[in-house]
């Protein structure tokens, strides 16, 4: 989070004659405002694709008149609350970065503030914009107005939200912000060519749109309506991780309630082929993988580990099938994915050995336990497979090693993966392994398979004697306690109808019993 320290600046601000001595660049600053560039970016591409979604299905949007009437079925309420919370999700990402930005007049230095107003003001005309016409999209359909306002508890969306969300984005206060901001943009140079188009575009949008008024408004006022108004940050939902918005914490910063002997201790309870679901409470994402559950990683072990689970004839014999003499599932690896294998060998910064295999930002990477178990809860399905179908699930992720991460979520090319594509295919049945089948859903006209999704199926076969995976753990992290406590196979089996301020409301912890 910036550190700025409060001054008096009206008069500094806006006059031509003064001159300040610049200091350096500042790497770190630098290195910010780039990654908020991108951050901006992907939230706007997000927001412009929900919005692209919504218009390509009149059906579910503006139905016809002869449609007006009729009952609205579960998957098209799905596919309308998940591109909602898509919209929220872009929203939050976009508030924060106001957040960040909001005190950009308190900077000395010319660099600095004109960076920082632009960052800004991008993410205030993005979030605008784009609400204005998602606004104006639902409202050719007036049963959207009680379909948006329902609870879905396991996309995280709260009854009401899109009341509020209209009373934010329908008000002259909102307004008189947008057009204050115009104003006080012409007394800034440009602090980012990056963003200086979709500033542009944004800004024509909401003028045509015929929301901007207050063209009256005189320097100084306009700057009184940007610190007095709405431009404080608004976090309709607190949503996911990823890298773009991963290093933006509002809260506990660099803190995470599962504790490094939990991660030890869990460490010796895992095996290859496990199924690892993470929760980092306070990020904001607005990737669009709804629920509780917002990352999932595939625990591949260490080469040692690897070589005594895999110590098995079925795992031989088909190895040696696949024409390795001797049938070592590690020699299968390295003589496979060579470049992979070596990725998985790196130690990394902390010494410690790579475990895990997941799709990150950075792309699918390999990645030690106490990174993946820095989070605030974490559960952990072993699927009821035989060993031979788990190696195989690992070669397959060794296979995927190095992809981009697909910030597009699309399931249909291999060339980028999200983490719980990565899963999906590594275990996806075929050539000749039993597999495991996970539930699919649409996001934006995009069928994925979610985190939260994955734990919703857990619950529903294992009540229905029809489970694919056995519980191994689930560590549930309580924020009044600064803590994660070792917790039942019921609380994990509910977790995926917790909604997304679920620390909010906890009672006292679940504690599983220790066994004698």
């Amino acid at each position: 989070m910036l550190r700025v320290v409060h001054c008096l600046f009206l008069v500094i601000m806006f006059s031509p004659v003064v001159l300040r001595a610049q200091s350096p660049p500042d790497p770190v600053f630098q290195k910010r405002v780039a990654a908020d560039v991108k951050n901006i970016v992907i939230l706007r591409t997000n927001l412009k694709q929900a919005s692209g979604f919504a218009r390509s299905r009149p059906d579910l949007f503006n139905p016809t008149k002869d449609r007006k009437n009729a009952l609205v079925s579960r998957d098209d309420k799905l596919a309308i609350w998940n591109t909602w919370s898509s919209i929220l999700d872009g929203m939050a990402g976009l508030d924060v970065i106001r957040r960040e930005h909001k005190k950009f007049n308190l900077f000395q230095e010319n660099e600095r503030r004109n960076a920082s107003f632009s960052l800004a003001n991008a993410s205030f005309l993005a979030g605008y914009r784009h609400a204005l016409e998602f606004i104006a999209l639902t409202d050719k359909n007036p049963a959207l107005d009680t379909i948006l306002n329902e609870a879905v508890p396991e996309l995280g969306i709260p009854a009401g939200t899109f009341g509020r969300f209209k009373v934010r984005f329908l008000n002259a206060a909102i307004a008189g912000e947008f057009a204050a901001l115009q104003v006080v943009a012409k007394t800034y140079t440009d602090g980012s060519q990056e963003l200086r188009n979709e500033i542009d575009e944004d800004s024509r949008v909401i003028w045509e749109m015929g929301k901007g008024k207050g063209h009256e408004l005189t320097l100084k006022n306009a700057l009184a309506v940007v610190q007095k108004s709405s431009f404080s940050a608004w976090f309709p939902l607190q949503k996911g991780v990823s890298e773009w918005m991963g290093d933006t914490k509002v809260a506990r910063k660099n803190n995470h309630l599962i504790s490094a002997k939990q991660i030890e201790t869990m460490g010796k309870r895992l095996q290859p082929g496990d199924i690892i679901f993470e929760r980092h409470e306070w990020y904001l994402s607005n990737l669009g993988l709804p629920g509780f559950w917002t990352h999932v990683a595939l625990y591949v072990g260490t080469a040692e580990e690897r070589r005594a689970f895999f110590n098995d004839q079925e795992v031989r014999t088909w190895v040696k099938g696949l024409g390795v003499a001797g049938g070592d599932f590690e020699a299968l690896l390295r003589q496979r994915y060579p470049t992979s294998y070596g990725r998985s060998q790196m130690v990394k910064e902390d010494k410690r050995p790579t475990r895990i295999l997941e799709a990150i930002s950075e792309g699918v990477s390999f990645t030690t336990l106490e990174y993946t178990g820095s989070a605030d809860s974490i559960g952990v399905i072993r699927p009821r497979l035989s060993k031979r179908d788990k190696a195989q699930a690992i070669l397959r992720g060794f296979h995927y090693s190095g992809r981009p991460y697909d910030f597009n979520f699309d399931f249909l090319t291999d060339s980028a993966l999200v983490c719980s594509e990565l899963i999906f295919k590594a275990y996806e049945p075929g050539g000749g392994t039993k597999g495991m089948r996970f539930p699919i859903m649409e996001v934006m006209g995009r069928t994925v398979s979610t985190p939260n999704g994955m734990v919703r199926q857990f619950d529903e076969q294992t009540r229905n004697s029809a489970a694919q995976a056995d519980f191994v753990l689930f560590l549930d992290g309580f924020e009044k306690e600064k803590r994660a406590v070792e917790s039942t196979p019921e609380q994990f089996r509910a977790s995926w109808q917790r909604p997304n301020w679920h620390i909010l409301i906890q009672d006292a912890p679940v504690e599983a019993k220790k066994k004698p």
